[in-house]
């Protein structure tokens, strides 16, 4: 069996005792929840997009692969050996597949089931490399890099030999439901291209002794309007030769310079589309979708204040996720949720979401009582001057970018500050989303306030309102500061979110004071946007 990695393992998964790779020494029956695909074909199959995002290298929790190349700069260095299934899939140096979202949408769909990918793909060949009596004479007279590229699949460049040794070992462990295929740029002038791939479909159905009425094919179109373009006419001759064969078209999908590969969107869409088909034709019904619901079952309603924790819960498929988070794992201190993987933190009494990264977002149901203008107030903090996020509602930017202030001190983290935007919302229900743009950032709360440069009606973290009077620091009117408090030792014991104002000649800072209740006498002051210090002679 096979070597399993411990993060790698699920509960729809039973595990095996293992001696070395491909030794068993405990069988157990395959897991019918285990749904296994081949992958195979050229570069739009091998991935040929290699400008993908953190957003594709999501790991999906149900989503899997079984490594067909050793890939150590991928930690994936063992042949046979199960793990997410994150690009890329096919080759240790190349880009994102159709394969990559094919699955990702089929364990969306079926939320019961465990998905795993053999992938195997050669870019630039013909099928006649995917044939066991032709692979050898047609790798002997091809070029020395397609050669090579074949002997990521071992030392003869066997790549459908490869399909077939991993595929056996998979099949001990879980079910092959269907095969997936893009291959065709190569061999416009094959007159014989649909009886060769219906031979290559054959093998592995006989090979695995697998019954060809309960394994779809499923066959892509070429770049719809790419430089091979009329080979589609060809793809859908499939049908004709493969009884349960069916194609993906690549309509309105988006394609590359180079005329012949899929942007990374055009390998999302195309890869969804192939899960489409895909449920269509297996032998069991798409699962019904679960919708996704406001946490606790309450919209939040504005205006009102929006707790970060509580984001919704997600349904089933990918319409209905509410959250995108890197890993699938809570790095946090908190089980206020057992729902999700978000890392959520302690604070106080409280709970925040924490260790934000670039490209993860959370999504609220959100019912405006009011249309027109308010003013967000955000809580904040990042130990870093680059954190930042932006607000979205329906998809729509409702904000820019949104700076967040770095905080100092041994507190870091821990010490948030306000920040705040104008916006406009419109009537009823939509759905807001939190996207961070810059790393490494808590969130506590939105605060949404009815009008234009609305006051902030609450403390920051639910402290106390103190004043000071300030004489010896110059500050602009009517604009708010963040300083650190400090004792005449030159301690921190709090930090100071103000709002100056003119009065007699002073200026008075007003606003929220977090950390000592209270500070009587003398105290230091220093902003944090200038770093300026002063002595105030009042705390009350």
């Amino acid at each position: 069996m096979f070597a399993w990695k411990k993060k790698v393992l699920s509960s729809s998964i039973k595990a095996l005792a293992v001696i070395g790779l491909f030794s068993i020494s405990v069988m157990a029956a395959p897991d019918p929840n285990f749904h296994i695909y081949i992958a195979y074909g050229q570069s739009n199959m091998a991935g040929a997009a290699k400008d993908f995002t953190d957003y594709d290298k999501q790991e999906h929790p149900r989503f899997k692969m079984f490594a067909t190349t050793s890939c150590s700069n991928l930690n994936r260095p063992t042949v046979g050996e199960i793990y997410p299934a994150i690009p890329p899939m096919f080759h240790c140096y190349e880009g994102l597949s159709v394969a990559d979202w094919f699955g990702r949408h089929m364990a969306d769909s079926l939320p019961d089931v465990t998905i795993g990918i053999i992938p195997v793909a050669v870019g630039g060949t013909s099928i006649k490399l995917y044939q066991l009596n032709e692979y050898q004479s047609y790798l002997s007279s091809s070029e020395s890099w397609l050669v090579n590229w074949a002997k990521d699949y071992g030392s003869d460049g066997n790549a459908m030999g490869r399909i077939l040794e991993i595929a056996k070992k998979a099949q001990e462990v879980g079910v092959i439901k269907g095969i997936i295929f893009h291959q065709g740029e190569t061999d416009g002038g094959l007159s014989d291209w649909e009886s060769r791939v219906a031979i290559t479909y054959n093998t592995i159905i006989t090979e695995l002794g697998l019954n060809a009425d309960e394994v779809p094919f499923v066959a892509g179109e070429m770049l719809d309007g790419g430089a091979c373009d009329g080979m589609s006419d060809r793809v859908n001759k499939l049908p004709q030769y493969i009884n349960n064969a069916y194609v993906v078209k690549s309509d309105n999908l988006p394609g590359a310079s180079d005329r012949l590969h899929f942007t990374v969107e055009g390998y999302r869409g195309m890869g969804e589309r192939y899960a489409q088909v895909m449920l269509q034709h297996i032998s069991r019904e798409p699962a019904v979708l679960i919708p996704r619901e406001p946490f606790g079952g309450l919209v939040q309603e504005l205006p009102g204040k929006i707790e970060a924790e509580n984001f919704d819960i997600p349904g089933t498929g990918s319409a209905n996720k509410t959250y995108s988070d890197k890993d699938s794992e809570n790095h946090g201190d908190s089980d206020y949720r057992s729902d999700t993987g978000v890392d959520l933190y302690k604070k106080g009494t409280g709970v925040i979401v924490g260790y934000n990264q670039a490209d993860e977002w959370l999504e609220y149901t959100i019912n405006v009582k009011e249309a027109g203008t308010y003013t967000m107030f955000a809580a904040v903090a990042s130990a870093n001057a680059t954190s930042s996020f932006q607000l979205s509602l329906d998809g729509a930017p409702l904000t820019d970018v949104i700076s967040v202030p770095q905080n100092e001190g041994e507190e870091n983290y821990e010490d948030y500050n306000k920040v705040n935007a104008n916006v406009t919302l419109p009537l009823g229900e939509h759905i807001l989303r939190f996207t961070v743009v810059g790393d490494w950032m808590d969130v506590d709360y939105f605060t949404f306030v009815k009008g234009e440069n609305a006051k902030d009606p609450e403390p920051i973290g639910g402290d106390s309102s103190s004043t000071a009077i300030v004489n010896n620091i110059n500050f602009t009117p009517d604009t708010e500061t963040y300083f650190d408090v400090f004792d005449l030792s030159g301690k921190k014991v709090a930090s100071f979110t103000a709002r100056s104002i003119v009065e007699a000649s002073k200026i008075w800072l007003s606003g929220s004071i977090k950390g000592s209740t209270r500070i009587q006498g003398l105290a230091l002051i220093r902003s944090r946007a200038n770093g300026n210090v002063a002595k105030v002679n009042a705390f009350r």
